[in-house]
């Protein structure tokens, strides 16, 4: 209004023919002011940005309207300025913007309480893990020594260790130091006998690894809960001083939203209350474990929903991993003859729950690594399902398939949840496993792409490291950090760029039933967004790996900035 008294009061002699036209300024002063009136409210704008949106036509943008945890609108800047205001305005400054990243396939829970174990990810050979664990020990004052990553793929000597030179750093206390698959671990003299197990044992669904009649120390699969289940757990306080931990390092690699494989109720509810009362904004789709009391608490009332968990599916395990050799295979190892592997649950029991979860109507999700496994669950769902189908029933990491066998998972809409990392783990010693006619149907992540026109990618962190950018340099280049091999891994399996986001948002939203709320920048849709220092849709593809997370969005609230965490 200062204008307009300018115009209604300046003096006369000096602008004589003013005065009568404040009328026409008092009129112009009232339009301009209408107009911003007439503006819609918005809670945070975000502008000159580059914006993915990954909708059906993958549409570009340059601005996002935010509003009540959602996105209110996306278009130019022009047209969301002369739309909406807000209190809070971002100039993105050229970045891209993503929808927020979705791991289709993680243990998130089981990732966050590892970051209080000794981390053996990386470790070179047997004498670098002693030394780690000789460190943890000095640092730390607790009754077990608990590890978990190592890999005898990565050492010079790539065979199983035993537990000779642990009984002789840790005579007196118990170690268990599980791979870095989750499906063998190595433990001590001490957590042996506390657990029981001498040259007479045997487990349904595992093995104690033996030599000379007595246990080498090595569990594989089942064999390994034998000792787990003794190891003190950790008090509520620090169960969630280390969610909130791993939920902080997903934020800050662009992951909003987490599918995590496998967990019973006790977990489940310390989540959800840590979720409800606003203490962790990581929004889970939980795949619940095939127990009797998650039966009862939730399979059998239906779905459960709030605006951070969703529950309906359960998790089911046919067989175990390659790099351990659990995983179930029609043929003999190439590197261990008369060994197939094994089913880690018998096959009647896996039909028994996919039955289970049929007449409920939830979605049932099966890891199978080998070509029997996968076999086996394709017939189980086949079974069920008997054709087309809207079920999104999925196998996990689909990773070795008989050729014989793809097109069951078109004909019955059977969705691979693949781990593109996994290709490029497993790529050095994989031949020796399967030999090469095997091989080559194996991480065919095209190939089974092709069957339904869609898949979801996850990273099996923490068999795999959490940042998904990673996941979308494999999917893509099908090389390891280091650029090897050169020209990629059985590369006419690759992704291109368009399907690798596309399998790590929509695709990765549409494996949870949640593309109508998350998975693409929308209106409607949770305002989840990334915002990174590069695009990787257009670097060259060998530099993905060093882009960065500059903001993540979990409903439209800022949970990582990376100028406040330097």
């Amino acid at each position: 209004m200062r204008v307009l008294r300018i115009f209604l009061y300046l003096p006369e002699k000096i602008f004589p023919a003013m005065k009568k036209y404040a009328p026409l300024a008092l009129l112009f002063v009232l339009i301009i002011t209408s107009c911003s009136q007439m503006k819609k409210q918005a809670d945070l704008i975000l502008t000159n940005g580059k914006v993915y949106t990954v909708d059906s036509s993958f549409t570009m943008a340059s601005a996002i309207a935010v509003r009540d945890k959602k996105i209110a609108a996306v278009g130019s800047d022009q047209q969301i300025l002369e739309t909406y205001k807000a209190d809070q305005t971002i100039d993105l400054q050229g970045r891209p913007v993503y929808p927020g990243f979705i791991d289709a396939h993680c243990h998130f829970y089981g990732y966050s309480l590892n970051l209080r174990q000794v981390d053996l990810v990386g470790t070179g050979s047997f004498q670098e893990i002693l030394e780690a664990l000789r460190q943890y020990n000095r640092q730390h004052q607790t009754e077990w020594i608990v590890g978990r990553g190592w890999d005898q793929n990565d050492w010079p000597v790539k065979e199983y260790p035993s537990k000779e030179a642990l009984d002789e750093v840790f005579p007196d206390k118990p170690v268990f130091l599980t791979r870095i698959d989750g499906h063998a671990a190595l433990a001590n003299s001490l957590a042996l006998r506390k657990a029981g197990i001498d040259g007479t044992t045997t487990v349904e669904g595992g093995k104690v690894i033996k030599k000379g009649g007595q246990p080498t120390g090595v569990l594989i699969d089942n064999a390994t809960s034998l000792v787990s289940k003794l190891i003190p757990e950790p008090t509520r306080e620090e169960k969630i001083s280390a969610l909130q931990k791993g939920a902080d390092n997903c934020y800050g690699v662009g992951l909003t939203s987490i599918a995590d494989a496998g967990l019973g109720h006790e977990p489940i509810e310390l989540m959800d209350s840590l979720q409800q009362a606003g203490k962790m904004k990581m929004q889970t789709y939980v795949m619940l474990s095939p127990t009797e009391k998650n039966f009862e608490k939730y399979m059998e009332k239906g779905r459960y929903r709030t605006p951070y968990m969703h529950i309906e599916s359960i998790k089911l395990f046919a067989d175990g991993a390659l790099g351990s050799r659990g995983a179930c295979l029609l043929e003999s190892y190439s590197d261990d003859p008369g060994n197939r592997g094994f089913l880690v649950t018998p096959r009647e029991e896996l039909r028994k729950y996919a039955q289970m979860a049929y007449e409920h109507d939830y979605q049932v999700n099966t890891h199978a690594i080998g070509d029997s496994a996968n076999r086996v669950m394709l017939e189980i769902y086949g079974e069920l399902l008997q054709k087309d189908n809207d079920r999104r029933w999925r196998i996990e990491h689909a990773q070795i398939i008989h050729p014989d066998d793809f097109s069951m998972f078109g004909k019955y809409s059977i969705i691979p949840a693949v781990n593109t990392t996994h290709a490029t783990s497993d790529m050095y010693w994989a031949d020796e496993r399967l030999g090469k006619n095997r091989l080559q149907h194996a991480y065919a992540y095209r190939q089974l792409l092709d069957e339904n026109g869609w898949l979801p990618n996850g990273s099996d962190f923490p068999v795999e490291h959490i940042n998904p950018l990673y996941g979308f340099y494999a999917a893509v280049a099908r090389q390891d950090l280091e650029g090897h091999p050169e020209g990629g891994f059985q590369q006419e399996n690759a992704l291109n760029h368009r399907q690798a986001l596309r399998a790590m948002t929509i695709w990765a939203a549409r494996s949870m039933f949640e593309e109508d709320e998350k998975g693409s920048i929308e209106a409607g849709k949770k305002a989840d967004l990334v915002v990174t220092d590069r695009d990787i849709m257009e670097i060259p593809i060998d530099r993905v790996p060093e882009v960065r997370v500059v903001r993540t969005l979990v409903q439209g609230e800022e949970v990582y900035h990376a100028e406040k965490q330097e």
